[in-house]
């Protein structure tokens, strides 16, 4: 994605665009799996870990990064591609690999929908298949 790109998807999730928030928009555009904050950190060395952490927490409450456990210690990031602030419309399924540790992405396979009992609302999902992937086999 390029700065535009960045800025109008900020924009659509009622996000101001500053300088940390672009940054860290940016690294998680660029990034080919979702990251973890130390991850993060290292990328953008020139941001504090608190400016990261506040900016991811307003992404999240904004719907505009997905936070997953995939299996591994840390938790992970990657940047939403919804279209506005309401609900994640993107969801999808992710698949980490037990050998080499990456999470993928599977953009074409949606999150299988589940149906509750009555009286719970869920806010969102997520559904990590674990296994060993192509380059790892």
């Amino acid at each position: 994605m390029n700065h535009s790109e960045i800025i109008d998807l900020l924009g659509r999730h009622g996000v101001k665009p500053t300088p940390n928030r672009l940054l860290v928009a940016k690294a998680l555009a660029d990034a080919e799996s979702p990251v973890s904050l130390g991850e993060l950190e290292t990328l953008l060395d020139t941001v504090d870990k608190s400016g990261i952490s506040r900016t991811l927490a307003l992404f999240r409450r904004q719907h505009l990064v997905h936070d997953l456990q995939d299996g591994s210690e840390a938790v992970r990031y990657e940047l939403c591609h919804s279209h506005g602030d309401e609900e994640d419309d993107d969801l999808h399924v992710h698949f980490h690999c037990t050998v080499c540790g990456k999470t993928y992405c599977l953009h074409e396979c949606p999150v299988p929908t589940v149906s509750i009992p009555e009286g719970f609302a869920a806010s969102s999902a997520s559904h990590v298949i674990m296994g060993v992937c192509p380059s790892c086999r």
